[in-house]
C-alpha cells in the first residue's frame, strides 16, 4: 500500500507541466551576556530521533508553548538532526531547500553566498521573501537574526554543525513573530547536551576547487549544568576566478537547571567571513571583496509547570561590513568602499496558562531596537555619511488555543498589536482550526495575516531610498491534510494555499530615477505534498513537491520544486542520496523572462572504519547539469568532497 501511494505521488508530480584572504588567526570570542529568557525547543537525542515528521511530534515554532504538531493550524516542516548529519554539508541552508516544500534558497557557487550585488542566499517561502531576504524570519532558538540596518539575515552565518534540528513555518507567522515573518519562519534549534557525560566530534573535509572545511563540536553535562560549543573553518577558491571564500565561525551555550521547573542559559554565535564577487559572466568585476563580522548573544530563563509555562529573553545582534565596491575590468573607475556597523537588541517575554481543560492561553510582549551607521569612502576623500539612526518597535499579543470534543477539534485564534516608531501601528489577526477525525488523520485550516515594515536600508540608504514607504501586507488562506499509516510506516501531508497581498515594495523608475515604491501586488496559489516511507529500520525514503503559481512573478523562485531522497544503512555503511528537480525557475523577468529547468543529483557515502572514526565521500550535481540560479552566475558542474570524522 505504501509503495503504491508513493508511486502515485511521483506520477502526480511529473504530471504537472514544465516539470581572500584572511589572516589565519583564532578569534577570541568574548561576549558579555545579560540575564534573561525565551522558549527553548524540546529536542530528542539523535539515537531516538525520527528522520521524518510524526503527527505526535512536539514543536515550538508555531506557538510559544510546546505543542503537538496535530494541534497547530499552520503548515510546519521539521528537519531532524539525523537528516542534517547525513548530508555532510557545512552550510545548513542548501539541505533545507531540498527537504522543505515551498522553501527555496538561491545559490551562486560551491561555498559561500556572498553579499551586496553579488549575493545569493535569498530565502523565499511560497514566493514571499526575495532578495534581500526580509520577508522570511530566521531564528536561532527563537532569537531573531536579521541585521539592524539591512533588515535581513546573512545566509553565510548558519552552519549545520551547530544545529540539532530545524522547524520551518510555511506561511505567515506575523501574529507571533511580527515583521519579517510575512512569508514564514526558519527556527534553527541548536544542540544541547541531554545526558551526563561529554561528547566530542571533529570533522575535516577537502574537495573540488581547493575547498576545505574543518569543524569541532562538543558537549558536556554534569547533572544540572550543561554546555555545548563548536568552531569551524571554511574556505574555497570558488569555481570562477575572483570568487574566493573564507570563514571562521563559532557557537556556544551554557545552561543550568535550577529546579525541575526553572532553567536558564546563555548563548552566542559569531562568524567572520571574507568573500569575493566576480560579477556576472557578461559584466565581470574585480576587487569586489567583502569583510563581514556577525555576532549574536542572548540570555534566557524559562519555566514549565503542568498548567503554565513561560520565558523571558534578552538578545543582542551586532555586525560590521567593509565592502570594496570593485570596478569593471579595464576600467579606470575610482575605488570606493562601503562601511557599516549595525546592532539590534531587545527582549521577548511570554507566559502561557491553561485556565481549564483543553485550554492554552498565551500572552506575550516584544521589544526591539535596531539601527546603526553606514558611510562610504572614496580614496583621497573624506568619508561620506549615509545613515546614522536607531528605531524602536513594540508589540503585544494574545493567542488562545481551545480543544473540545475530547481533543478532536482544536481552535486557535490570536491577535497582535505592533507599533513601529516610524511606521505606526499594525493589527495582525490569525485564526485556525485543527480536526482529528481519527488518531492518524489531521485536517487543518488557517487564515492569517502577514506584514513587513520597510527596513532602514529601504527608507534611508542608497539612491532608491524612500522615507515615505508603508508596510507590506498580505493574507494567507490554507487547508492541509496530514495522514499517517503506522503499520505501513508511511506519513503523508498535502496542503493548498492562496496568498493575496498589496503594498509590496518594488524598485520602479520615477521621473527617470530608481525609487522604492509600494506598488507591488502578490497573488500566489499552490499545492505542497510531503511523504516519508520507512520500508525498514535501515531503508527510508522522503518525497516533497511544491507547485507555485505567481500572478506577479519574481526572480529566484521556481514554479515546480520536487525532491526524492533516500537513506540506507548496512552494517558499517550509510548511503544518502537525493534528486531535486527545479522547473520554471525565474532568473530574469525584465526586459525578458528567462526560466531555468534543472535536475540535480547529490549523494553521500559514509563508512565506519572504526568505532570512533568515519570516512565519507560527498558528490554534488553528479549529472553535470549546466544551470543558473542567479542570472549571470553559472553553478558549478560535478563537485566531489571527501573527509574524515572522529568521535571521542
Amino acid at each position: 500500500m505504501a509503495m503504491r501511494i508513493t508511486l502515485y505521488i511521483t506520477n502526480l508530480v511529473f504530471a504537472f507541466p514544465g516539470i581572500y584572504k584572511m589572516n589565519r588567526l583564532i578569534y577570541l570570542l568574548i561576549i558579555t551576556l545579560f540575564c534573561s529568557v525565551q522558549l527553548q525547543a524540546q529536542t530528542i537525542s539523535h539515537e531516538n530521533e525520527p528522520d521524518s515528521f510524526s503527527l505526535d511530534e512536539i514543536i515550538v515554532t508555531g506557538t510559544m508553548p510546546k505543542v503537538n504538531l496535530k494541534t497547530v493550524p499552520m503548515s510546519i516542516s521539521v528537519v531532524s538532526g539525523n537528516t542534517i548529519e547525513n548530508r555532510l554539508q557545512p552550510s545548513l541552508l542548501p539541505l533545507l531547500s531540498e527537504e522543505v516544500p515551498g522553501l527555496f534558497i538561491t545559490q551562486r557557487g560551491v561555498m559561500g553566498f556572498g553579499v551586496a550585488e553579488g549575493s545569493a542566499g535569498s530565502m523565499s517561502i511560497r514566493g514571499i521573501g526575495g532578495a534581500p531576504t526580509s520577508g522570511v524570519l530566521v531564528l536561532i532558538d527563537g532569537h531573531p537574526q536579521y541585521m539592524g540596518l539591512m533588515g535581513h539575515p546573512l545566509a553565510d552565518s548558519y552552519q549545520s554543525i551547530m544545529t540539532e534540528r530545524v522547524e520551518v513555518i510555511r506561511g505567515p507567522a506575523s501574529m507571533l513573530y511580527g515583521s519579517n515573518a510575512m512569508g514564514g519562519v526558519i527556527n534553527i534549534i541548536t544542540k544541547k547536551q541531554k545526558t551526563n557525560g561529554k561528547k566530542l566530534l571533529a570533522q575535516v573535509m577537502y574537495g573540488s576547487f581547493n575547498s576545505f572545511n574543518t569543524e569541532v563540536t562538543g558537549g558536556l553535562r554534569n547533572n544540572q549544568f550543561h554546555a555545548n560549543g563548536n568552531i569551524g573553518y571554511n574556505r574555497s577558491d570558488g569555481h570562477r576566478k575572483n570568487m574566493e571564500f573564507e570563514q571562521i565561525n563559532g557557537n556556544g551555550n551554557l545552561g543550568y537547571d535550577f529546579t525541575e521547573n526553572w532553567t536558564g542559559f546563555v548563548d552566542f554565535n559569531i562568524s567572520k567571513t571574507l568573500s569575493s564577487n566576480p560579477g556576472s559572466i557578461n559584466n565581470p568585476i574585480i576587487d569586489n571583496d567583502a569583510d563581514i563580522l556577525r555576532g549574536a548573544a542572548s540570555a534566557v530563563i524559562e519555566n514549565e509547570y503542568e498548567n503554565t509555562s513561560g520565558a523571558i529573553k534578552f538578545f543582542y545582534n551586532f555586525g560590521s561590513h567593509d565592502i570594496n565596491n570593485g570596478y569593471p575590468i579595464n576600467s579606470s573607475f575610482i575605488k570606493s568602499y562601503f562601511h557599516s556597523k549595525d546592532q539590534m537588541s531587545g527582549f521577548t517575554a511570554y507566559q502561557s496558562y491553561s485556565f481549564f481543560r483543553g485550554n492554552k492561553t498565551t500572552a506575550g510582549f516584544d521589544f526591539q531596537q535596531f539601527g546603526g551607521s553606514a558611510w562610504s569612502e572614496l580614496l583621497d576623500s573624506e568619508d561620506i555619511p549615509i545613515v546614522d539612526i536607531t528605531l524602536n518597535n513594540y508589540a503585544g499579543y494574545v493567542n488562545i488555543q481551545q480543544s473540545i470534543f475530547n481533543y478532536k477539534l482544536t481552535m486557535n485564534a490570536g491577535i497582535r498589536h505592533d507599533y513601529h516608531e516610524k511606521n505606526g501601528s499594525e493589527w495582525i489577526p490569525q485564526f485556525g482550526v485543527s480536526y482529528l477525525p481519527t488518531q492518524n488523520t489531521t485536517i487543518k485550516g488557517i487564515v492569517s495575516k502577514g506584514f513587513r515594515n520597510p527596513t532602514i536600508r529601504e527608507l534611508y540608504m542608497f539612491q532608491p531610498k524612500n522615507p515615505n514607504l508603508k508596510p507590506e501586507r498580505l493574507m494567507n488562506y490554507e487547508i492541509s491534510l496530514l495522514q499517517s499509516f503506522p503499520e505501513e510506516r508511511l506519513n503523508l501531508g498535502v496542503n493548498v494555499f492562496y496568498i493575496n497581498g498589496e503594498n509590496m515594495i518594488r524598485l520602479n523608475m520615477v521621473e527617470g530615477k530608481p525609487l522604492y515604491v509600494n506598488t507591488g501586488k502578490v497573488k500566489n496559489k499552490g499545492i505542497e505534498i510531503t511523504a516519508s516511507y520507512n520500508t525498514t529500520d535501515d531503508l527510508k525514503f522522503t518525497i516533497n513537491y511544491s507547485y507555485l503559481n505567481m500572478t506577479h512573478i519574481i526572480t529566484g523562485v521556481p514554479e515546480h520544486k520536487f525532491y526524492f531522497g533516500g537513506n540506507y544503512s548496512f552494517k558499517k555503511w550509510n548511503i544518502s542520496s537525493g534528486l531535486q528537480y527545479l522547473g520554471n525557475l525565474y532568473t530574469t523577468i525584465n526586459p525578458n523572462i528567462v526560466k531555468v529547468n534543472a535536475l540535480i543529483w547529490n549523494t553521500r557515502i559514509n563508512y565506519s572504519l572504526l568505532n570512533w572514526m568515519n570516512l565519507f565521500l560527498r558528490g554534488e550535481n553528479l549529472l553535470g547539469q549546466k544551470y543558473e540560479i542567479n542570472a549571470g552566475f553559472p553553478m558549478p558542474k560535478t563537485t566531489v568532497f571527501g573527509g574524515i570524522q572522529i568521535y571521542i
